[in-house]
């Protein structure tokens, strides 16, 4: 009887260790939502799927995967009102996490992804961002200044053209002038009225 309990004690260590070599090394790679962009305030449509497999290839079901949000910073909280969450891998080995709510600060956080089962451990991290806010002060003060400034510019080439087109029409050499820089057309004018102060003089006895 001895060496019978003996005997199934060294198969049961040899099942045990067999067993254990099969899952001793884990895989985890991120498949869906690697640098989703979240808006701020909002829930994610977009899943975070990773896949768990053995160093072989071969998926690993009924492995527990827990993601872990930031404590501060950019991120938010997942469904359940938590910075954690667990999934379990179905058949192919897949864990997907679902609902993910960001908070309002802007920038790039990091989920940490650990997965397990039995006494086989894989971790890695997904990088995720959180987008700028729509609509800020500095978008909208800037919005009307460049507005302001481009009805100028227009504006300004209007009247050149206009200018141009009544100088071509009246004929002469002042014309390109005119169309150029609308100022010269201006100031052509004065001489012309002092030149003929000289002609009213000239007849005095």
């Amino acid at each position: 009887m001895h060496l019978k309990s003996v005997g199934i004690a060294a198969l049961w260590l040899l099942w045990a260790a067999t067993a254990f070599a099969q899952v001793a090394i884990l895989q985890i790679r991120v498949v869906e939502g690697e640098g989703a962009v979240h808006q701020p305030g909002s829930r994610s449509a977009r899943p975070i799927v990773v896949e768990i497999t053995e160093e072989t290839g071969k998926p690993v079901s009924g492995a527990a995967v827990s993601f872990h949000l930031p404590e501060d910073g950019p991120g938010g909280a997942f469904v359940n009102g938590l910075r954690t969450e667990v999934v379990i891998t179905d058949a192919q080995g897949r864990a997907s996490l679902h609902g993910l709510v960001a908070n309002r600060v802007p920038g790039r956080f990091q989920i940490r992804i650990l997965a397990s089962k039995e006494q086989a451990r894989a971790g890695t991290v997904s990088f995720q961002y959180v987008a700028e806010p729509k609509g800020g002060v500095a978008a909208v003060s800037a919005t009307p200044s460049s507005r302001l400034k481009w009805i100028a510019i227009a504006a300004a080439v209007a009247g050149g053209a206009v200018a141009g087109m009544v100088a071509s029409r009246g004929g002469g050499a002042a014309s390109p002038a005119a169309a150029v820089t609308p100022a010269v057309a201006v100031t052509v004018v004065p001489p012309a009225l002092s030149i003929g102060n000289p002609s009213i003089t000239v007849g005095k006895p």
